[in-house]
């Protein structure tokens, strides 16, 4: 098992990273209340619910299983978990434990961030993306019409107890949108880790255990690093967006039902380098070796089509780091140097999004 600790002034909390660790009492002696309720959607809880419940036998145990899909992060949505913490009749030491991937952890998160102005939660991820991003950090969200993730909380986990043997059921599909976050890492901060990433990218589309295990690590350790430093997103925190701003537009102008949220990344990614290079703020060879591991892995990398430019620059004004309508993008001067750029021309953006 690999361990990171992630340490916010005098509050910490563990990030363990490993096989066969649902299973284990080990993570349950994190729950300290009565009452637990467990969160997930309808493709993970006939795999991996049963052994959670086993593993919190000596708790009374409440179960929420809701559809999957990123369409289900909405208000009504939190609105059932907040009833089911009613129902359980959940006390202030209680935990909501949430299984899945982020669309079940951004939701529960939000749900114990308010139920009795909080209680404790765990994480469970069971996609890659949630394993390395979403899980990670203490931002909890659900989706409007408006845009993404636009009303939420940050709300520290507990642990975040990720069983990599769960990805042996991950959708290759899914798995591969884990990899672009894997890879935004190395874009952002890191060059020798985005050569690693380059170098392994077979073995990590194979599942190899250790090449995965290695990545997860080294994504989870860049981000509790930042979390640390910059728990409320005052300042570099903002970095880990890059390429969000753009994804998250595409991904509310499609209703969130179009490219899963790491796919829409990758784009975003591809589009923030482009424009990065466009403002002659950095080599185009950065952007086009991003591009080409993007496509390695499988990643969309353009924007569908039928989008349009002006629709999707609205958008992105309503992005939490844009300051009174006026656009800050997170953007690069090289790869493994990300900056946050205020006051971006909107003509220079809308011309990267119509081409």
């Amino acid at each position: 098992m690999r361990e990171i600790e992630v340490e916010l002034g005098e509050r910490r909390y563990p990030i363990r990273i490993g096989p066969g660790l649902l299973s284990g009492a080990d993570w349950s002696a994190v729950l300290p209340g009565r009452h637990v309720l467990i969160v997930s959607d309808g493709n993970v809880a006939p795999l991996y619910l049963a052994r959670v419940e086993r593993a919190l036998h000596d708790r009374q145990v409440g179960i929420l299983v809701l559809p999957a899909g990123e369409q289900e992060k909405n208000l009504q949505r939190f609105g059932e978990a907040i009833d089911a913490l009613a129902a359980l009749g959940a006390s202030r030491d209680a935990t909501v434990v949430a299984l899945g991937g982020g669309v079940v952890g951004d939701l529960a998160g939000f749900a114990a961030a308010s139920w009795m102005r909080g209680v404790r939660f765990v994480q469970l991820p069971t996609t890659l993306l949630a394993m390395v991003d979403s899980s990670v950090g203490g931002k909890t969200a659900v989706d409007i019409p408006a845009g993404k993730n636009l009303v939420g909380a940050f709300h520290q986990p507990s642990a975040v107890i990720a069983d990599t043997d769960t990805l042996s059921t991950l959708p290759l599909r899914e798995l591969r949108a884990g990899l672009a976050e894997v890879v935004k890492y190395g874009a952002i901060g890191d060059a020798a880790f985005f050569d690693w990433i380059e170098a392994h990218a077979g073995a990590l589309l194979a599942r190899d255990a250790d090449a995965v295990g290695e990545a997860i690590e080294r994504s989870c350790r860049h981000k509790a690093g930042v979390v640390a430093r910059d728990e409320t997103e005052q300042g570099e925190r903002a970095l880990l967006n890059f390429g969000h701003t753009f994804g998250h537009a595409v991904e509310a102008e499609q209703g969130f039902g179009g490219l899963l949220h790491g796919e829409a990344v990758a784009v975003g990614m591809v589009l923030a380098a482009r424009l990065s290079t466009h403002l002659q703020r950095a080599p185009a060879v950065d952007a086009d070796r991003l591009q080409a591991l993007l496509e390695r892995f499988g990643l969309p990398v353009a924007i569908p089509t039928g989008l349009d430019a002006s629709s999707l620059l609205f958008r992105m004004k309503l992005d939490k780091k844009a300051v009174s309508g006026r656009l800050r993008l997170v953007l690069w001067r090289r790869l493994g140097q990300a900056e946050i750029v205020a006051d971006v021309p909107e003509t220079d953006v809308l011309a990267i999004l119509a081409s």
